[in-house]
């Protein structure tokens, strides 16, 4: 079975800084990662390798240091890492990264599943995944916490507000996954070092021209703009004490609520 899991590096978000006159998150202000959901979609693959057999691709679009993000995809289990590094790719929204992601894919040919994590926590949109398939022309099935793949089929029970959804589908097909799919499994000292010395292949968007409309790439293949940025205050829970009347605190209490009645009318 042939399975490629697209994953992206992300800042550390409880250290990352907003430029909110540019209307964008400064990547530098903070360390990266892998995006965790990713590491749901790599730990799903690997299991279905090692129940069934296959080959993993891991596939990235980023900047150079993101083969970082793909060598520990590597140590964690993919077989093969491609990054896909250009700049004509930068400023792409969901739709453009979709685009591209999808354009490497039909690069590397034939595949049976492509395994993707439920959203990114730089983007929160959960959109990729379903715009991804749809480039593509397959079946998706998203958010994802439990998976039996059979060697024809796969069933996939989907969390859906909080009641399950049990789906049959063929191959090929793609996945997203939530964090409840399964556990990541931590990569081992000499998985480290032999993911160091693998090759990761690097495709710019010449190497993509084949396969694609190269105007569909980053910001210029981008419907989405990005007006403005705001971080919400925290507003936290607040008390109060009414030590003298109690027919004070009933008023209060009480013409409190009314006012959050009449908000939400």
């Amino acid at each position: 079975m042939r399975i490629i899991v697209p994953i992206k590096q992300v800042p550390d978000m409880s250290q990352v800084k907003f430029e909110i006159e540019k209307g964008k998150v400064d990547r530098s202000s903070a360390g990266v990662e892998i995006n965790p959901f990713d590491l749901n979609a790599l730990e799903a693959a690997v299991q279905i390798k090692e129940g069934l057999g296959g080959h993993i691709i891991a596939i990235s679009m980023g900047p150079r240091r993101a083969e970082s993000a793909l060598r520990e995809a590597l140590a964690r289990g993919a077989d093969g890492a491609v990054l896909l590094e250009d700049s004509r790719f930068a400023g792409a929204d969901t739709l453009a990264t979709s685009y591209t992601l999808a354009s490497a894919i039909r690069k590397l040919g034939e595949f049976d599943l492509i395994i993707c994590g439920e959203k990114t926590v730089d983007g929160d949109t959960g959109q990729v995944g379903p715009e991804l398939a749809e480039h593509l022309n397959i079946p998706h099935i998203s958010y994802v916490f439990k998976l039996e793949v059979q060697s024809q089929k796969l069933v996939a029970v989907s969390d859906m507000s909080g009641q399950s959804y049990t789906i049959e589908c063929q191959f090929p097909a793609l996945l997203t996954v939530t964090k409840d799919a399964n556990t990541p499994r931590l990569p081992t000292f000499r998985d480290k070092l032999k993911a160091r010395q693998a090759k990761i292949e690097i495709w710019n968007a010449r190497e993509l021209s084949t396969v694609a409309d190269t105007s569909r790439f980053g910001a210029r293949g981008s419907p989405t703009k990005v007006w403005k940025v705001t971080i919400p205050s925290e507003a936290g829970r607040k008390g109060k004490i009414f030590p003298n009347s109690v027919d004070e605190a009933i008023t209060e209490i009480a013409d409190n609520l009314l006012r959050c009645l009449n908000r939400k009318r």
